[in-house]
């Protein structure tokens, strides 16, 4: 089993001091690749960074770190950007480079930015495509679908024979398109262990079936691993980002928790968030704040709800958490940044709970 770091630009949003928020998000990068970490998963949102320019700063300041997005869409950058922008980071890392990618909330692109979103899935389908295409000699790419490429070529491909995709997915279509045509898949956080033991022996059998290693499919589970003794107050944190995330359409699948009622907590949750109202304007998590009643939603949310899905306690919790994961087939989770931790104490915090 791996271990991951997951960066977004929130810390930015709230800093006053943007120059030094910046520098400490390359500071973290540096002190996961030095502790060993897998990757360094940078999300992009059209309301945050630019993931690539920071991801970008981050290789000539990492040795071993593999570095991508977590995640970027085709309606926020267009196919051959996507191919350009990978491309660059994986010369510049000297081929260190994965694409985190996602279909994005399509209500944001299509109703705040003006931009035609057709059918996600197929964006995702033909976007996959055409970037194996592109970076493959001769780089060279066609599509008739949603995207009309005609025969358009780049000027040289990746360090790596191929960059890896990697495909954020919970539904079963999406699902299907990852074990056909990715290189793994990223499942969303709050993933309870009663749906990933349903899950991950399926998407294993479905690598197969489409003729492909089983064993080279890799499976990242957002765990956002917290050590602590003292967990009330990030699971009462959890809870606001659970509101907000598990509300989206399809965002609450992999809430299967025996003995609670997600479904109707779920619908309860839309109406205080007024979901419905927020993606009807086009409004993004921002607005979601503003409009949605978040602390009712954090007195609707049990608290053993969020514990069952979280991974937040001691080191010897985590650890036997992350053993059964690893019984399951897990391959990759993710663990917080490491605060004021030095490389050699965050290595060791990881070791700790390592299975």
């Amino acid at each position: 089993m791996e271990f991951c770091l997951d960066l977004s630009h929130h810390p930015w949003a709230r800093s006053a001091d943007p120059q030094r928020a910046a520098r400490e998000a390359i500071r973290i990068i540096e002190v996961a690749d030095q502790a060993g970490l897998h990757s360094a998963w940078l999300s992009e949102d059209p309301d945050g960074w630019d993931a690539f320019a920071v991801l970008g700063a981050a290789a000539n300041r990492t040795e071993r770190i593999r570095l991508g997005t977590g995640v970027t869409n085709p309606y926020l950058r267009h196919p051959v950007l996507l191919a350009m922008s990978a491309v660059t980071l994986d010369r510049l890392s000297g081929g260190r480079a994965f694409l985190g990618l996602g279909r994005g909330q399509p209500e944001w692109y299509r109703v705040s930015l003006g931009i035609e979103t057709g059918q996600p899935l197929r964006a995702l389908r033909e976007t996959i495509a055409l970037l194996r295409q592109w970076w493959q000699p001769p780089y060279r790419a066609s599509s008739s679908g949603q995207f009309r490429v005609q025969d358009w070529r780049l000027a040289f491909g990746p360090v790596q024979p191929s960059i890896p995709i990697y495909l954020a997915a919970l539904g079963p279509r999406a699902l299907a398109l990852a074990t056909s045509q990715a290189d793994g898949v990223l499942i969303a956080d709050f993933a309870s262990e009663p749906f990933l033991r349903r899950l991950v022996p399926e998407l294993r059998r479905k690598v197969e079936m489409a003729g492909r290693d089983p064993d080279a499919f890799s499976i990242f589970v957002r765990t956002a691993i917290t050590v602590t003794d003292d967990p009330e107050p990030i699971l009462e944190r959890r809870k606001s980002l659970l509101a907000l995330l598990c509300t989206l359409p399809g965002m609450a699948r992999q809430l299967e928790v025996p003995g609670f009622d997600v479904p109707a907590l779920i619908a309860r949750l839309r109406e205080v968030m007024r979901t419905e109202e927020v993606l009807a304007r086009g409004g993004g998590l921002s607005a979601a704040r503003e409009l949605g009643d978040l602390a009712t939603a954090r007195r609707l949310i049990p608290t053993e709800l969020v514990a069952a899905v979280s991974h937040v306690g001691s080191a010897e919790e985590i650890r036997a958490r992350l053993r059964r994961l690893a019984e399951i087939g897990v391959t990759h989770v993710f663990v917080a940044p490491p605060g004021d931790l030095d490389p050699h104490a965050y290595a060791d915090l990881v070791a700790r709970i390592r299975p």
